[in-house]
């Protein structure tokens, strides 16, 4: 009985057509499976199945980190061509979505899927598009106007924004409790070079305590904070502190600027704060003129030397 009963599961198995399966039914299965597989997969079996795989359940997250771990391939992501890639992407999950879309993390995007996305995505609540150099002021602004749920906003390494845009995200979304606004190495940009575009390197933005007022005025109820290789001043700093009163996390890793003192002066009235990441580093004299430079001679008053050194 057991052999006959196994092979008639075996021949139903040979025999059914899976192109038939109802509409939820694929659903369900294709919810089960990896972004990747689903893009490279289950659209090119047949209509049913292409129908399924743009279903708007299943995009309410659009999440392309993962693929961005390996960097065998970064310097290729800089190219216009992996950007068309990106934005294509980009623009048919928001597409399919229906307006469902509530987090996208991906990479290099442009103004013009991002624009799309703040056309058609107004219950996003997370934005990561770290690494987008040809982002802009443009369509950030059509976000903070338009994207108002949002409550994590990661625009690191993106430096065609500017401040401007951070006054509009503070005033527009009043649940904003993370924002990353990491820039890059640019004491010792050796990691980028041969990967990052030199002209992209060198525009790296000089105006730290014009968006540390920004953030300083307009986002009250952040609680983590990431500003690694800022160029603000402990002026800057006192801004963010005295207005950000619910902060509970801190990275200044890298910030240049500051020092131990001016760290501690600015964070004391932040009751909640947790953890604070210093810009923790020496800097060997060789690599600065010390007359332009002269306040590396403060060395001592600055941090110890066992995080990292450049």
């Amino acid at each position: 009985m057991d052999n006959e009963g196994g092979q008639a599961e075996a021949e139903f198995g040979l025999n059914s057509d899976w192109s038939e399966l109802t509409h939820e039914c694929l659903t369900n299965v294709l919810a089960r499976l990896t972004l990747h597989d689903r893009w490279t997969g289950p659209m090119f079996v047949c209509k049913s199945w292409l129908h399924a795989s743009k279903d708007s359940s299943l995009f309410s997250t659009l999440d392309l980190e993962p693929h961005f771990d390996s960097p065998a391939d970064s310097a290729h992501w800089w190219t216009p061509d992996f950007e068309r890639k990106i934005d294509a992407m980009l623009r048919s999950a928001t597409d399919w979505s229906g307006g469902s879309l509530t987090e996208i993390r991906v990479r290099h995007c442009s103004d013009r899927s991002l624009s799309l996305v703040a056309d058609r995505c107004p219950n996003l609540e997370v934005l990561s598009i770290k690494s987008c150099p040809n982002v802009t002021d443009a369509s950030m602004d059509r976000v903070a106007f338009q994207c108002l749920k949002l409550i994590e906003v990661d625009i690191s390494y993106c430096y065609e924004i500017s401040h401007e845009s951070l006054v509009l995200l503070g005033r527009n979304c009043p649940n904003l409790k993370i924002l990353k606004r990491n820039l890059m190495n640019w004491l010792d940009p050796s990691q980028h070079i041969g990967i990052v575009p030199n002209t992209y390197l060198n525009a790296c933005p000089q105006d730290g305590d014009s968006e540390a007022a920004a953030i300083g005025k307009t986002m009250p109820r952040l609680e983590r904070l990431e500003l690694r290789f800022s160029k603000l001043s402990a002026k800057g700093l006192a801004l963010i502190c005295d207005g950000c009163l619910n902060l509970e996390y801190l990275d200044l890793s890298g910030c240049a600027n500051l020092t131990s003192r001016d760290i501690a002066n600015a964070t004391s009235n932040l009751k909640n704060l947790k953890k604070v990441e210093k810009p923790n580093f020496y800097i060997p004299r060789s690599v600065f003129h010390t007359e332009r430079y002269g306040h590396w001679r403060l060395y001592d008053d600055r941090f110890q030397t066992d995080a990292f050194r450049i």
